[in-house]
């Protein structure tokens, strides 16, 4: 280290055992210095005392190339010769962890494939550089053998659209550039993807092909950005003017909002269609309880006695004096007042700035053998959770775990999901043994079966929906849309028929799948989006007022999406009308990706949690401003909305963590794992 006042040596840091490439500056933090080295190493110093504070693994089997540390989100951001591309975090409690790893040749190939398919073609727009027309971006099975990333820069991104307001992406997001040898890109800092890239060909009057060092400018003059490089093989200079703007026009117009274009919502901004769908459920007065209904007296009108078979008779002059059955009705009515009692909701709202639920606070074991759970839902008022089993049953427990509220069998197999009516009231499940049933919570018995008939496979998801006016499901490649009418009276003479009706309202096939692996919808409040998710790894946006498709985004994740979770709220918390637009998607091995059902585009994306080899689930807090996730590694993962690292891991686990809920009405969280305990934090 040199002292540019006193022309002096003020410190040697050694350590690296190989050339050092790259060296930065902590701003936040006194004397603290980060170096990255073709030892594939990175060190942190404190150069005041010439100390070692921290020293990394050897990340890669090549040389590490290129350094920067943002000071907005503390972390570092380090390149190597291969395109390869890691995050660390530099915030005092991660210890230095890696946030991300992002392999920019399979970034660079993804996004030239998805500008070609759609007809787009690079160098267009209003640069004043003469840009040629060319096909470069077209995939031609060629694989370059390295990609090294010479330089790392903050982008001055939103400032080069001139406060447009039809920006496609959050101002929050950071963007920086990356120059390598054969072009320039930016990377979303918040998706990790890549949102352009210029290549040097592009400039027809340029000879430099193979850049050996570049430099950019970080703030933007006039919506330009300048560009120096020098050639691999020549001793040549050029210098580059970018417009920013145009080059993302170019390259996202199909993705970019128009203004007269009206961008999809999650709360229902306009009225039923005639046609719609959703106008063709049941009345609600299909079956009227008959006179004869259990327990309810009847008196006969007095009609003359006579003897036409055509004209209805009494036979009596005066209705009888004496009934023959007379059940005693008062327990039933005791019960449900009692329930009535005990759901009431407590008039407290959810503390919107309160810490996340961290705190380990309990543990059960719901059988007395390894029976693995499957999902985990929170009543409305978060009095009750209801735990799928594959053990063919549904439990119900008291929030605070002291009690079973109640044991559902009847499934002759595995319970894949359970969903809770609005009114809570009302409990659905589906199974692998290809049936639907609804469960009475008050009565604690079946209300409803759907059997196998109904379904030519499995049934994997089940929910209800439009405030309790229908059932959604998917089965095989599509999803169905029930109306129903539920009614557990009992007749003596009739009293194994279903007096529940169901009847199929329309069927939506997703476009181009063999399974529906994910659905999600809304139920408490109106509500026309339905989001599908298929084993084509894309998911599909359907409005069930129109009764159609609006939007496909293909190749969500690099694996079929096993979930999709929306953030709801709940009736205990108030959000802004656009937070209920943010929904979140898992797979397997690519982590979790937020979307924004305004512009269908992934906004962040969050890692650091293992889930390669069970679908492990997540939730959204009823805030809206934490993640909860699964893991392999017997971890639960909690993460901040503004963050792509987590922010804490919670332990205690056993097996792998495959299902996470959130208490819809006080800061507590849920998780279970494939052993068969239920952990409450708090």
């Amino acid at each position: 280290m040199l002292s540019a006042k006193k022309e002096a040596v003020l410190a040697e840091l050694d350590g690296h055992l190989a050339p050092v490439t790259a060296a930065e500056f902590c701003t936040w933090e006194k004397s603290m210095l980060v170096s990255v080295s073709e030892d594939r190493t990175f060190k942190v110093w404190d150069y005041s005392t010439s100390q070692l504070i921290y020293q990394s693994g050897i990340i890669t089997a090549f040389p590490l190339l290129s350094l920067l540390i943002d000071e907005e989100n503390k972390q570092i951001i380090t390149g190597c010769a291969e395109g390869q591309l890691w995050i660390f975090s530099l915030i005092i409690d991660h210890n230095y962890r890696c946030v991300a790893h992002i392999d920019l040749k399979k970034e660079q190939e993804k996004f030239c494939n998805k500008v070609w398919k759609s007809g787009k073609e690079i160098g267009e727009g209003q640069n004043n550089s003469k840009l040629c027309k060319t096909d470069n971006m077209r995939p031609e099975g060629s694989v370059e053998m390295s990609l090294p990333i010479l330089l790392i820069e903050h982008c001055d991104f939103f400032s080069c659209f001139h406060n447009e307001e039809n920006i496609y992406s959050s101002q929050n997001t950071s963007y920086f550039w990356i120059g390598t040898s054969t072009g320039l890109l930016i990377i979303n800092l918040a998706n990790f993807e890549l949102e352009t890239f210029l290549s040097y060909r592009d400039y027809s009057d340029l000879s430099i092909r193979i850049a050996r060092s570049c430099a950019l400018t970080r703030k933007a003059a006039n919506g330009k950005v300048l560009c120096l490089i020098t050639s691999m093989f020549e001793d040549m200079i050029a210098v580059l003017e970018v417009n920013l703007a145009a080059l993302v026009r170019a390259q996202h117009s199909d993705f970019l909002p128009h203004a007269n274009e009206k961008s999809l919502s999650v709360i229902a901004r306009c009225n039923l269609l005639a046609n719609s769908p959703l106008c063709k459920g049941l009345k609600k007065n299909v079956k009227e309880t008959s006179s004869k209904t259990l327990g309810v007296k009847n008196t006969v009108k007095d009609k003359p006695l006579v003897f036409h078979s055509k004209i209805k008779s009494s036979g009596y002059t005066a209705a009888p004096r004496m009934t023959m059955f007379s059940p005693n009705t008062n327990l039933k009515k005791q019960e449900v007042s009692k329930w009535k009692t005990s759901c009431k909701c407590k008039n407290k709202e959810y503390p919107l700035e309160s810490c996340p639920p961290i705190k380990y606070e309990k543990e059960i074991s719901v059988t007395c053998k390894s029976t693995p759970i499957f999902c985990v839902q929170y009543s409305g008022d978060g009095e009750l959770l209801a735990c799928g089993q594959a053990d063919k049953t549904v439990l119900i427990f008291n929030s605070n775990l002291t009690d079973v509220h109640n044991v559902f069998s009847g499934h002759d197999g595995a319970v894949n999901s359970v969903g809770w009516s609005h009114d809570r009231k009302w409990l659905v499940s589906a199974s692998e043994d290809r049936t639907l049933r609804v469960w009475s919570v008050c009565n604690k018995e079946l209300a409803l079966i759907l059997g196998k008939e109904k379904f030519h496979k499995t049934v994997r998801f089940a929910q209800f929906y439009f405030i309790d006016t229908f059932i959604l499901l998917c089965c095989g490649a599509e999803f169905h849309l029930l109306s129903f009418h539920l009614d557990t009276t009992k007749d003596d003479l009739k009293r194994y028929k279903q007096r529940s009706v169901c009847k199929l309202v329309q069927k939506f096939p997703m476009t181009s799948t063999m399974e529906i692996t994910s659905l999600s919808a809304v139920n408490e409040f109106y509500s026309y989006i339905v989001l599908t998710a298929g084993s084509n790894r894309a998911l599909e946006v359907f409005d069930l007022n129109a009764g159609c498709s609006t939007a496909v985004i293909q190749e969500a994740h690099v694996r079929p999406v096993h979930q999709i979770c929306q953030n709801k709220g709940s009736s205990f918390s108030t959000q802004q009308p656009e937070a209920y637009n943010l929904f979140l998607t898992t797979a397997a091995g690519d982590g979790i990706k937020l979307w924004d059902l305004r512009t269908l585009r992934c906004e962040r994306r969050f890692a650091g949690h293992s889930s390669r080899c069970y679908p492990c689930g997540i939730a959204v807090s009823p805030c809206g401003r934490f993640v909860a996730s699964g893991s392999d590694d017997k971890y639960a993962y909690i993460y901040e909305m503004r963050s792509s690292t987590f922010l804490s891991k919670l332990g205690r686990h056993t097996e792998s963590v495959i299902s996470v809920s959130f208490s819809p009405s006080s800061p507590q969280k849920y998780s279970h794992h494939l052993g068969f305990c239920i952990t409450l934090d708090l």
